[in-house]
């Protein structure tokens, strides 16, 4: 078994080129403003079904709750592959990568960032993806087990950005009712902590890469 090796020493708020990218098209439209109203409602079927994927529950942090087992996100499974025979099955990568996907898109319209009903299949205005990866040449054997604890820094910061995500969607909400528009610079914020959220489940739980996420809100 190799050692583990330390995370990738890319500098903080060098975001450029990640393996995981993330975007929402920005709504240069009117909003709908009945079903912006009433989204905390509109937005329960589309979650229940989301939570009877991931196991009960449905986190709106990243869009995504992480796992073990055959529901949810593929997280020990995927560990324990790289671990013993340095293999992440294909079908395990479009798993996770298409259930991230749909449930990124349900996190955009719970925050106002698209009025069209969440898709179970189509990209809709997110857009979400991350390169298959090369496990026997990018990424380590050992590191998998300790990403979780490595990316406690990012969770620190990101508990307060997303409680300032949380302010400005309820801002957004008000804007929308009031003028049918949503706030450029409020939808670019909760964009980028969305993003910054993805790349670090990209990291520590998707394991899709060894690359550190950068501490950066932007692309």
């Amino acid at each position: 078994m190799s050692s583990i090796t330390p995370p990738s020493s890319t500098p903080p708020g060098g975001g450029h080129g990640y393996p995981l990218t993330f975007s929402v098209d920005f709504p240069d439209r009117a909003l709908d403003r009945l079903t912006s109203f009433f989204r905390i409602f509109t937005v329960i079927p589309i979650a229940i079904l989301a939570a009877t994927v991931e196991g009960g529950s449905y986190g709106t942090g990243s869009g995504v709750r992480y796992v073990g087992g055959g529901v949810g996100v593929l997280v020990i499974p995927v560990v324990l592959m790289l671990l013993f025979r340095r293999k992440y099955p294909r079908w395990w990568y479009e798993w996770n990568l298409q259930l991230t996907r749909f449930t990124n898109r349900i996190a955009a319209y719970l925050v106002l960032m698209d009025d069209r009903y969440p898709s179970t299949d189509e990209q809709q205005a997110v857009h979400l993806d991350f390169p298959y990866p090369d496990a026997e040449r990018d990424l380590s054997r050992g590191l998998p087990l300790v990403k979780w604890l490595l990316a406690i820094p990012h969770y620190v910061v990101l508990f307060f950005l997303s409680i300032g995500a949380l302010f400005a969607a309820i801002f957004a909400w008000f804007a929308i009712l009031f003028t049918g528009r949503y706030p450029r610079s409020l939808f670019d914020y909760i964009e980028g902590v969305i993003r910054w959220h993805n790349r670090v489940g990209a990291y520590a739980f998707l394991l899709i890469t060894d690359r550190y996420p950068p501490f950066s809100l932007h692309t």
